[in-house]
This record gives C-alpha cells, sequence and structure tokens, in this order.
C-alpha cells in the first residue's frame, strides 16, 4: 500500500494536484508489527492501544512525534475499559495525541460525536482545560487541512517550533506547556545524540589500541 501511495503521490505531484499519505488504524489490536510498520511509514496513525505494552516503541513514537488520533468511546465498547485508556498517560508524557470519533453511528448517541467525545474525556479521565486545549491544537497539526486554514485557526507561525509557534490568542494553550513539551524533546534528542557520540569515540579509541 505505501509503495503504491508513493508512485500516486508521484503523479499527482506532477499534475499540481495534492497528495495522500498514510494514516493507518494501528495497534488497537493485532501484533506489535503493526505499530513499528506505521511508525516507519505512517504520516501519523489512529488508536495506538498497544503502545502502552511496548515502551520502546512508545519512546519512539515520542521522539518522532508521530501523531496518535484516540477514540476512548470505541476503544471502551471493544477493546479496552474507559479508565484503562493510555490517553492520559500518553499526553502526560508529551507523545502527540488527540481525540477523535471512530464509527460515530455505532459509538455516539448524540448528533455531535466528537464533542461527545471531549465532554467524555474531560469528566471520565479528569483532563484540565490546558489538557483539552492542548489535545485541540494536536489536532490541527495532525489534520490533512490545508496551510491557509492552519494558519487561521493556529496562527499565521504555527509550522515554527516552540513558543514561536503558538498563538496563545487562538490556542488558548499557555506558552509554558508548549515550551516545557519542546524544550524535554530537545533535551532528550540531545541526550541521544551526545550519547551516540561517545559511542561512537569509545569504539575508534579501542579500536585504535588493538591497532
Amino acid at each position: 500500500m505505501y509503495a503504491n501511495i508513493c508512485v500516486l503521490n508521484h503523479f499527482r505531484r506532477l499534475r499540481g494536484l495534492n497528495t495522500f499519505v498514510l494514516r493507518p488504524h494501528c495497534g488497537e489490536a493485532g501484533p506489535i508489527q503493526h505499530l513499528i510498520t506505521g511508525y516507519l511509514l505512517s504520516e501519523n496513525i489512529s488508536h495506538g492501544l498497544l503502545l502502552r505494552k511496548v515502551p520502546v516503541l512508545q519512546y519512539l513514537y515520542y521522539l518522532a512525534q508521530i501523531g496518535i488520533a484516540m477514540s476512548p468511546l470505541s476503544n471502551n465498547s471493544l477493546f479496552l475499559n474507559y479508565h484503562r485508556n493510555p490517553l492520559p498517560e500518553y499526553l502526560s508524557r508529551g507523545l502527540i495525541v488527540s481525540l477523535s470519533t471512530d464509527d460515530p453511528l455505532q459509538f455516539h448517541f448524540t448528533k455531535e460525536p466528537l464533542i461527545e467525545e471531549y465532554s467524555i474525556a474531560a469528566q471520565v479521565l479528569k483532563l484540565s482545560s490546558c489538557d483539552m486545549c492542548e489535545l485541540t491544537r494536536n489536532s490541527v497539526l495532525m489534520s490533512g487541512f490545508p496551510d491557509k486554514w492552519k494558519r487561521y485557526w493556529l496562527g499565521p507561525n504555527y509550522m515554527k517550533e516552540g513558543v514561536a509557534g503558538n498563538d496563545i490568542s487562538r490556542t488558548n494553550v499557555p506558552d509554558i506547556r508548549v515550551s516545557y513539551r519542546y524544550e524535554t524533546l530537545v533535551e532528550e534528542l540531545s541526550t541521544i545524540s551526545y550519547s551516540t557520540l561517545l559511542q561512537s569515540q569509545g569504539t575508534q579509541f579501542v579500536s585504535t589500541n588493538k591497532t
């Protein structure tokens, strides 16, 4: 499927048309290999429940900032009790998560299924207003809406990293939350880069001594 999408995107790009990205249902059930494939090939995924059982893979999703659109009401009916849903843990650890609907005609009871997801999540999962605004901001960032729409909803600088990309008058996400997310991620990536450098230097030193 990924190879076919690449070929199709090349064909459409040459003709000035929009392109497609891979956003599969992934990690709701089935083998962990689905999540590994999603990590390698996807723009973002839906569900991702099984990441809670594989901390290393969850960490890779965090480092790559791969979006996870979660549907707790659907999961509650099929796979995982609402109170055990890992969405709060994912959010607190800095993964890019959002709320979404999944088969709204089957799992929702109102005419506004997405509002239903947000309302129930706020009450059952005890999410703060800041958490809810961050989920909403993530949702827009993960979406396939045109750039001009994202600029309207999030601000003209939304693609910049850290606080520079946050227009609090539109997102309602405090700068201190955005700053914390960005600085923590940069620190993690810097630590990994530094450790890799030390390891490579150590390997070279050992090789030189053996010679």
